[in-house]
């Protein structure tokens, strides 16, 4: 299975390197030890959605939109959904991050889950950099990995 973290961006690859993007990068340089991981940047939902189609193979991809008002889980029970997604054969499993004004409803309906980490809202950035050391400490949590510790 190969996990992409997905987010819409004012202009794909046109931003300076902040803290939170050097995170992100080494999260998810950490994650290519346990999956397939890739990071991917659309300039609007729409263009994220046909992202996200072209990857369709013997099974859709899923989806699991980020959004305050979203399922609350767990680290564990992340860890749980991915062991869940791979054992189900699902080729490509995409975690997005929506622009500054949410999700429009087509694409909420669109989603096999909407995942909230707090009812807080994050700056992208930070929501990215979370994203990126959440699905890290899954797999690390499924490979039994001392990194996360259970607290």
């Amino acid at each position: 299975m190969k996990v992409h973290l997905a987010w819409i961006v004012a202009r794909a690859g046109r931003r300076k390197q902040s803290g939170a993007a050097e995170l992100v990068a080494d999260y998810v340089k950490r994650t290519r030890a346990y999956a397939e991981v890739e990071v991917v940047e659309a300039t609007s939902e729409a263009e994220l959605l046909a992202k996200v189609e072209k990857l369709a193979g013997r099974s859709k991809p899923m989806l699991v939109l980020l959004d305050s008002r979203g399922k609350l889980r767990n680290s564990e029970e992340i860890a749980g959904m991915l062991r869940d997604t791979q054992q189900l054969g699902t080729q490509h499993l995409v975690f997005a991050i929506g622009g500054a004004d949410g999700w429009s409803e087509s694409t909420k309906l669109r989603a096999d889950e909407m995942l909230s980490f707090g009812r807080i809202t994050l700056p992208h950035e930070l929501a990215r950099a979370v994203l990126a050391e959440q699905v890290y400490r899954a797999f690390t949590i499924l490979a039994g990995h001392p990194y996360h510790s259970g607290h």
